[in-house]
């Protein structure tokens, strides 16, 4: 009995240490996962049936994005030169994916990482969940559209624009999915504060791509590599507001 006691005590030991070497978002779906084992805080059916039905639209949509890189038309009896030509010419169109395919999966991973929070199913999430595949499903059109007419204002603009009114529909969603009554009971304050800090990222960079297109379209898809950039600068705000919550209380 008393070994029993002494290997409980050792085991709890060890989950503490191993939740303190995980970092926060770490430990609040390493929580909500030891509260599912332990059959409390389950996500609901319906819950589950709309994050699968999510990642069906998000993998549609980047699939979409391929569909549209057509193989090029050689004539036949060209040599390699013509063929080496034909692919120089489709560099748009692979620049296209190559912006929209890390886009959308920067999407995915902070409706990914947002969901993995959540323990309660409400139906408020239903229709900011919609909104937001809705502009995820057009992304490969603006997508080719971008593709088509490289450094043309109008067709990149769109594309930004599209990306702006994405990234406003994810925070949404995002929050709403970090707020009760749908948020596990088992996260804590800083995990859910630097979940919804990183949905800024994509929103600011796009920002600043659409003005750049607004100066010269031709340049302003390298704003989009400022992503990384933005969700360091969010995370880094979020956490000042939670250093300051601590001083004050």
């Amino acid at each position: 009995m008393g070994d029993r006691s002494a290997g409980g005590k050792a085991a709890a030991l060890r989950c503490g240490a191993a939740m303190r070497n995980k970092g926060p978002t770490q430990r609040g779906i390493w929580a909500m996962t030891t509260s599912k084992k332990a059959g409390a805080d389950r996500p609901d059916h319906a819950l589950e049936r709309l994050i699968f039905f999510s990642d069906a639209v998000f993998a549609i949509a980047i699939t979409l994005l391929v569909i549209e890189l057509h193989p090029p038309h050689v004539e036949r009896g060209h040599g390699d030169m013509a063929y080496i030509i034909a692919l120089y010419r489709m560099i748009p169109n692979f620049f296209g994916f190559f912006v929209s395919f890390w886009v959308i999966a920067a999407f995915w991973s902070g409706h990914h990482r947002a969901f993995a929070l959540t323990g309660h199913y409400s139906p408020r999430l239903i229709k900011p969940n919609l909104a937001m595949l809705c502009s995820i499903a057009f992304m490969p059109f603006t997508t080719a559209f971008m593709a088509e007419y490289l450094g043309a204002t109008v067709p990149t603009a769109l594309y930004n624009l599209s990306l702006i009114v994405t990234g406003l529909l994810n925070l949404r969603l995002i929050h709403i999915a970090t707020s009760p009554p749908v948020v596990s009971q088992s996260v804590d304050r800083e995990t859910i504060m630097l979940t919804r800090s990183r949905g800024w990222g994509v929103t600011l960079a796009a920002v600043l791509a659409f003005a750049l297109s607004l100066v010269d379209a031709r340049y302003s898809q390298m704003a989009l590599l400022t992503i990384p950039l933005w969700m360091r600068l969010a995370a880094a705000r979020a956490r000042r507001r939670l250093a300051a919550e601590r001083i004050s209380s």
